[in-house]
This record gives C-alpha cells, structure tokens and sequence, in this order.
C-alpha cells in the first residue's frame, strides 16, 4: 500500500475558490503543469519562490507514492513586452540589444535559470518543452480553434474572438471577471488593430518584416501567441484533462484564463481539475523594482554583494525562509527574516545532526506518532510549509529534552522520529545541510579580520594611527566593528 492511500491531501482550488479533496484523475499518477519561466533575462527571486512552491509540492507527492509527470516549460518565442499583443518580442528585444542572436538570449538565460535552480536544490521537473519546440502542435491547435467557430483571421494574424467564446462558455471563470465588465474597463481600439474587439487576443501573430523569430504556417510567416503555447504543451505531454495547473498569481488573468478558453474551445473541455497560484514575493514591505533599486538577485544572497542584506546566507537558509510562509501568502524578503531563518536552520541542523547520540529507553514520555501525523496532517492541508515546520521545531524541543533527560525514547520511536525528521527536512522540503558551508566562510572571514587587526596592531606601534585608524573606520562600513580591550582587539558583525 502506497502512502498517498491513507493521506486525505486537500488543496485550494483557485477555480472554486475553496479547498478541496484531491483526487487524481488516474489512481496513483498526477500530472501537472506548471508555467515556466520566459528566459530573456536572470531569474528574479519572485520566480524562484513560485518554482520553489511547485518544487515541494512535487516532491511530497513523490514521497506520497504517486507517479508524478511534472511538466514546466520554458518560453522561448511568442511573449510580448504588452499582454494586448502590442510591443517587441522579449527574447527579440534583448537580441537587438545586446547585438546577439536571440538563440543565444534563450540558451544564457536558460543556463541561468537551470544554475540557480540547482543552487537551491530544486528536482528537475519530468518535461521541460520549449515554446519553439512545439510550434506544429499550436498551429494544430489555432486550425482546430478556428474551425470550431472561435477564431478569426485577419492580414496574416489569428485572434480568439471572446465574445463569440462567451456566447456559450464564461471568459472570466478562473479570475472571477465578468467580460462586460472588461469591455467597460477596455479603451475602443483606435483603428490600427486588427481585432474585432479589444478582449480578444492573439493565437498567431504575423511577423513584421524585421522580426527575426518567425515560422512558416497556412496564415503567414509570424510566431504563436505566449497564451496558446502552454495549452498545446499542457495537452501534449499530460493530456487534454489533467490534474494540476501551477503558476504565479500575475498569471491568473490573461494567462491562465486564455488557456481555459482555448482548450475548451478546441477539445470541449476545461482542462484542470485543480488551478494553484503563488503568491507574490516582495522586500521590505514594497515591491521589488529594479527602478527604485528595491531588489535582490538569487546570486546576491550568496554573496552578501547587495545594500539590503548584512551578510552572506547559504542557499538552504534562503530556502527555509520563504518555505516559513505559505504558498499562498505574500511573502515579505528583508534581512532581518533572514538572520531570523538563519539561526531557526542551524537549531533544526544541529538537532538532526544529534539524533545518532540520543539514548533510548524502555519507556518513551512522547507520543512520536501523533507528532508524526501532525506533520502529515500540515502537508496535506493545501502543503503548508510554515505548520510543518513548526512541528519540526517540535521535535526539536523533544530532542533536546531527551539529551537532557527530562525526557524519554524508545528504540523504535527513535528510528520512527529520525526518520520523519529526516525525510520532510530534506526529501520533503529540499533543505540540505550546509552549515559546514557556513562555518567555513565564517572561519576565513575570522582569519582574515585577525589579520587586519594584526596590522592595525603594527600600526599603532609605529605610531602610524591614520592606517590604524583606517582598518578600524573602513572595516565598520562592511559591518565589523572592532572593540580593543585590556585583553586585546576583538570584533563583532553587524
């Protein structure tokens, strides 16, 4: 018997509204589809938090026993700089740009997103399509659309005509939008476009003479639209009704909602039986803007190289941190969450770590399988990462309380508690250990202000104060105060 059989898992349905009981569509497998990343430039950590999400969610249904095909793409073509289907190309633009091809955008910015990804100990997804891989199935796609009544050609381009769509299904299902309030809310098209109306969007756009990613297809030599990829990659690889559709919460409406409506017009069915969106990441209490400098890059924290952290952290403290909010909530990135994760890491590190030293006894004062199912019981309400591990935190306490003796473990309940500690630290919600990592960097940074002390100290016997003075004032602007004493110089970080 599998796990997942004895595990009641409810999600929230962002298409209900409600949390519901998961059931796959077929015993023992899910498939689900999660929107990837357009690679025109480094992954922003808002992106690394929603994959981040998907990335535990995965893993925990493998842990469960199911069969999971997990299918993220990548754009590559088609994303346009406006969602009215007006502007450049993204990858297009950075390749103009950058006077390189746009082959070579995709290929460095894949690469990026593949490293950082790695960095914080992601599983490779089951599939990762690519847009440009996939263009016959979306010129497939648009034929069946039009020849179902939804769509319309024009000089070239095919649009999904909305309205026509809403005469016998709801535009607006998933976002909760009403199309007549979309149209009350929409500017009258001024002439130039080639729509009927201004609700309806792209499935295949003709290529102006200087655009470099372009396709033969029976309406013109153009590239698709970014909604239509995700629907014909979606249905390739899991089928035309599978169990999950994954993505951040910006891409709810029009993304997600022109994926509903183009499968439902071109195979008569909504294609997902469970819709789940990330929530937004944002730093200090604002949005994070490269505009206003308000912004971090994933590399960033590994260096301490940017003016709102303090110090350094390693990937699995970054990681830990965002995994204390729930998917769902907005999560707010600031240097003092991180210090707070950091020590929270290394006290669940430390208590892993000591687990092999605990004595057993013949009587255990703790109920290891009612905590067990406690952090069963987080996982299967709609993966809440925060209440698992606060209930780690609750062994942590047990641990600590068995070495001091105030409390006591049989040898079974301690192969039982090592095990679950174990498996949804590190298999579960993807933590390694890398406190050696961090004691490491802390012992170079150590033997490094020694020195400088060292010399300081040199200085000052030659009565040579401005150097002295100098270390002193210009290792305090990176955060190391130095304190002399009766004792010698020590020094604290900030």
């Amino acid at each position: 018997m599998q796990l997942y059989q004895n595990q009641n898992i409810k999600i929230y349905n962002s298409l209900t509204g409600e949390k519901e009981q998961f059931k796959s569509i077929h015993e023992g497998s899910v498939g689900m589809y999660v929107c990837g990343p357009t690679v025109y430039s480094n992954v922003h950590l808002g992106n690394v938090r929603t994959f981040m999400s998907f990335d535990v969610i995965f893993r925990y249904l493998k842990y469960l026993g199911y069969k999971v095909r997990y299918v993220r793409n990548i754009t590559d073509a088609g994303h346009l700089e406006n969602d009215a289907d007006v502007g450049e190309d993204r990858i297009a633009k950075k390749a103009r740009l950058e006077e390189i091809e746009p082959m070579e955008v995709v290929q460095r910015y894949t690469v990026d997103f593949h490293n950082i990804l790695n960095t914080f100990n992601f599983l490779p997804p089951s599939i990762e399509p690519t847009a440009t891989g996939h263009i016959i199935e979306q010129i497939e796609l648009i034929k069946t659309i039009i020849d179902n009544g939804f769509a319309y050609e024009v000089n070239g381009s095919v649009y999904f005509d909305v309205h026509k769509y809403n005469e016998s299904n709801e535009y607006g299902i998933l976002s909760k939008r009403k199309l007549e309030d979309l149209i009350h809310n929409t500017r009258e098209l001024d002439g130039q476009s080639d729509k009927k109306n201004p609700q309806d969007f792209a499935l295949w756009k003709k290529a102006e003479p200087a655009h470099i990613m372009r396709w033969p297809s029976p309406w013109s030599d153009g590239f698709p639209g970014w909604h239509l990829e995700c629907t014909a990659m979606s249905t390739k690889y899991l089928g035309e009704h599978f169990d999950i559709h994954g993505g951040g919460m910006d891409l709810k409406f029009p993304h997600h909602e022109c994926e509903i409506a183009q499968n439902q017009a071109a195979k008569g069915k909504s294609p997902v039986n469970y819709w789940m969106h990330a929530n937004m990441l944002i730093m200090n209490g604002k949005k994070m803007a490269k505009s206003t400098g308000n912004f971090i890059l994933p590399n960033e924290i590994f260096t301490g190289d940017n003016p709102h952290i303090t110090k350094a952290f390693t990937p699995s403290v970054a990681r830990f941190f965002m995994l204390q909010a729930h998917y769902r909530s907005v999560l707010d990135f600031t240097n003092d969450g991180l210090l707070a994760a950091e020590k929270g890491y290394n006290r669940l590190m430390e208590a892993v770590k000591s687990l092999s030293e605990l004595k057993t006894s013949d009587k255990s004062s703790i109920d290891i399988n009612a905590w067990q199912q406690k952090c069963f019981e987080a996982m299967n309400d709609d993966f809440n990462t925060p209440i698992l591990i606060a209930n780690l935190f609750e062994a942590v306490k047990y641990i600590n309380q068995i070495k001091d003796g105030t409390e006591t473990i049989t040898k079974q309940d301690l192969e039982t508690l090592s095990k679950t500690i174990n498996d949804f630290t590190f298999n579960i919600l993807g933590l390694k250990d890398d406190t050696n990592q961090a004691s490491s960097g802390t012992d170079k940074l150590s033997g490094t202000v020694e020195l400088l002390i060292k010399l300081r100290q040199e200085a000052r016997a030659n009565k040579d104060f401005a150097l002295s003075d100098k270390i002193r004032d210009e290792l305090a602007e990176v955060g190391i105060q130095l304190k002399d004493g009766k004792d010698g110089t020590s020094f604290t970080t900030n």
